[in-house]
């Protein structure tokens, strides 16, 4: 062991006193420093101005967390790993070569010391020299930790220790390249090639399964993402120690073989063993089972919320089947072939899952459909006068993909209908026999998020699922249209992943003149009702709201003697007219409302949550605020066996009430009592109405505007999901809210930030070029 440290000592004192290694340790530093100095100091300024201008600001100076800004998304950790392949090569390629040149490889062989002493100490010497490369990265995340205030740490461990794994993986494949040829540069340029194939390999000849997990394992692309990210997994971790010993192994082997006299297929066969150990254990330590995580994140951002690991684990040791239905002239094909299995399907979505439940089974299913009466044969005017399988063969030979691996539309319509679902890429999950889509969206993920994929788990589990009916009959709003004035975008548009259907509500409509309303709904929405109320349908209506039901009504100004009828038995009314919010730059039937405290409680919605924080922080009730264009004001009796609360209200003097009809294109008329116009100090806008029945509190929301969930409005859509929530008693959606991180500030103003950058672009750069420069000409003088 002594033998092996002073080998190792010699080998960091000859790259000490080298050049070259001098030179990139400069280059190095200057790269970090440009790379972390110039966000700091540009957040810096802004952040100089906010507080000028803001003395206390109501809102952080990030949205993100900064340590995941400055050091992880394009930072220092990002950089430096994407550049380190022209650094590593540079310094080990004469490990080897350079002791075969000098000749000092033959004293080495006829000492007493043994050809793994050399070959480990040699990668123990560079292995200790790269910890000059951890220093200088350590100097910024010293510096970052007194920069950024409540700098996430656990992140900046993870982000170390990853670029520290793939460094050594690339100093073994260094020595190994040095151990072949006795010219440096030809070892240099052999380490660049092997570490590009290494980091491209994961993207070769993935359309076949066994070659697909083979390269993959191999592949050094991606396997630092997760470090970055504040998750070290044991998988990634072994990995780089496998693969690092693997190419040790090579040099060793490489060696020794040209020291003996063996048949080349002995010598062949030392390699290809511990290439076939290598993928061994790699393949073992990969297995769900066997993989071990840890979160280093403040906030826990790479773990699946505490919610749904408790619906994992409900799930106990039975096998939950997940089935990918691929459609080849879908437009979501590409994310669905096997090319990217590995990566975006299990990596970037199912590991998460697989984490806290290993016992789960994939299977693939390829096939071409079309439905050319709900896509008004778009695919068929695309191509025309082509069948769907000469259309499909064309899909194929512009994706370089054989026909015959995809069912054709009888062959899988024996198997599923996937019609009501519009031949989408789509999976399905079976647990227990009962069945669940998981859908897939038109975004930047693709994949279902957390939160749909708790409403699949919930439903499989339970079987419970939340029944809503939208009154229809009365020209209310249309929940399957994606017209301006309908609901459908928030309530039954499979494609939109925010959409009830989507969060496990079940929605479908019902027409009280020819219906009855069935026991056990979740809900009943009357959304807008332009025609009078039938006696039928008003005694339906009332005898739901005596038997304790709950509801969502909302109207619109001009119709409230529709819904008025209805709504004094509850000790409310929508008042006559119309408010009105004279702005500069809206028309005045555009009123701005704001969430009040008791809006604040109705569910775990991120809007809500930012609400309450708000109130937490600075008491303000105008903090959040929703459009409302054209409500009418509420009024309320007092008198009710409800109690009232107001959800919504106007801004106190800003918002008048207008009787009679309202002019939008032209000037506003003015306030005129004697018409009957009102001014207050505030109007509600929404209301909350519970009590006390049947052993349950009865739960229903009036709002005097109709069209804040309309298609039109999807940024008001986050309040609709709240009061769907709340008149469900928050079971659905199941909302995995997360701490917001808490580094999102600077401790430094700009002029500190400014020397900042001199210091490490300029002055410390330009120190250790003096110091290097002296220690250079001492030894050589020496």
């Amino acid at each position: 062991m002594k033998l092996l440290f002073r080998i190792a000592k010699n080998e960091f004192r000859y790259l000490f006193y080298s050049p070259i290694a001098w030179f990139l340790i400069i280059v190095f530093l200057v790269q970090c420093a440009l790379v972390y100095t110039g966000p700091v100091y540009d957040l810096a300024l802004y952040q100089d101005m906010v507080l000028k201008n803001y003395p206390m600001p109501r809102i952080s100076m990030a949205a993100e967390s900064l340590t995941l800004k400055v050091f992880l998304m394009g930072g220092i950790f990002s950089r430096a790993i994407g550049n380190l392949y022209l650094f590593i090569p540079l310094l080990t390629m004469g490990l080897v070569s350079r002791e075969i040149n000098n000749g000092t490889v033959k004293l080495l062989y006829s000492s007493p010391v043994q050809l793994r002493q050399i070959v480990l100490g040699k990668y123990l010497g560079i292995m200790l020299y790269s910890l000059l490369l951890i220093g200088i990265i350590g100097i910024f995340m010293i510096t970052g930790i007194f920069n950024i205030k409540d700098a996430d740490y656990g992140i900046l461990f993870s982000a170390a220790l990853g670029f520290y794994l793939i460094v050594c993986a690339y100093s073994a494949i260094g020595l190994f390249m040095s151990s072949l040829s006795t010219y440096q540069i030809v070892s240099a340029l052999a380490s660049f090639t092997i570490i590009f194939i290494l980091s491209r390999i994961g993207g070769l000849w993935q359309k076949y399964d066994f070659v697909r997990d083979l390269t993959y394992f191999l592949s050094l692309q991606n396997r630092t993402g997760k470090m970055l990210q504040g998750l070290v997994t044991t998988k990634d971790v072994i990995y780089f120690i496998v693969v690092s010993s693997m190419f040790v192994g090579f040099t060793l082997i490489k060696l020794r073989n040209a020291r003996e006299v063996k048949p080349w297929y002995i010598k062949a066969g030392r390699f290809a063993g511990v290439f076939a150990a290598t993928l061994i254990i790699g393949y073992v330590t990969s297995r769900p089972a066997l993989t071990g995580y840890w979160d280093t994140s403040a906030t826990k951002m790479n773990t699946i919320h505490p919610r749904t690991q408790q619906l994992l684990k409900e799930m106990g040791d039975t096998t939950l089947e997940v089935t990918l239905y691929t459609n080849l002239v879908d437009r979501m094909v590409a994310s669905g072939l096997p090319e990217v299995r590995n990566v975006n399907y299990l990596g970037d979505f199912w590991e998460a899952y697989l984490r806290f439940k290993p016992g789960i089974s994939f299977k693939y299913e390829y096939y071409y459909d079309n439905d050319a009466k709900a896509t008004d044969s778009a695919l068929y005017k695309m191509l025309p006068g082509k069948s769907l399988k000469q259309i499909a063969t064309e899909f194929a030979e512009s994706l370089d993909i054989d026909l015959s691996m995809f069912k054709t539309p009888e062959e899988m319509r024996k198997m599923i209908d996937l019609k009501p679902e519009g031949y989408r890429l789509i999976m399905q999950l079976k647990y227990k026999g009962r069945t669940e889509y998981l859908r897939t969206f038109e975004d930047n993920f693709v994949w279902s998020d957390e939160q749909n994929m708790n409403a699949a788990l919930k439903h499989l589990l339970y079987g419970d699922v939340p029944k809503l009916l939208f009154v229809s009959g009365e020209l209310e709003r249309n929940i399957y249209k994606k017209g301006e004035r309908e609901y459908a975008f928030h309530t039954t548009l499979k494609i939109a992943r925010n959409a009830l259907v989507n969060m496990g509500f079940d929605v479908d409509t019902i027409n009280l003149a020819t219906q009855h309303i069935p026991e056990g709904i979740t809900a009943l929405i009357l959304a807008d009702p332009k025609m009078d109320l039938s006696a039928a349908v008003y005694d339906k209506l009332k005898n739901y709201i005596d038997a304790g039901g709950n509801m969502l009504i909302t109207g619109e100004p001009g119709k409230q003697y529709v819904l008025n009828p209805l709504l004094k038995q509850m000790g409310v009314q929508l008042m006559n007219g119309q408010l009105v919010q004279p702005t500069y730059n809206e028309t005045p039937d555009r009123v701005m409302p704001y969430l009040t405290a008791t809006a604040a409680g109705l569910a775990e919605e991120p809007l809500v949550l930012y609400l309450r924080k708000m109130l937490q922080a600075h008491n303000t009730l105008d903090s959040v605020q929703t459009q409302m264009r054209g409500v009418a004001g509420i009024s309320c009796a007092g008198d009710s066996a409800f109690k009232v609360a107001p959800l919504a209200m106007t801004s106190p003097g800003r918002v008048w009430l207008k009787a009679g009809d309202l002019v939008t294109d032209s000037t506003l008329p003015p306030f005129n009592p004697l018409a009957g116009d009102i001014k207050q100090a505030s109007f509600p806008t929404m209301v909350q109405l519970t009590r006390s029945i049947h052993a349950k509190e009865q739960r229903i929301v009036v709002c005097g505007d109709a069209d804040f969930l309309s298609n039109n409005q999807t940024g008001d859509h986050a309040v609709g999901r709240a009061l769907y929530s709340w008149l469900n008693y928050n079971r659905y959606p199941v909302y995995t809210p997360r701490p917001q991180p808490e580094d999102t500030r600077l401790q430094i103003n700009a002029a500190v930030a400014g020397v900042q950058k001199i210091v490490y672009i300029w002055v410390l750069p330009g120190v250790i070029l003096l110091l290097g420069t002296i220690l250079l000409i001492r030894r050589k003088r020496k």
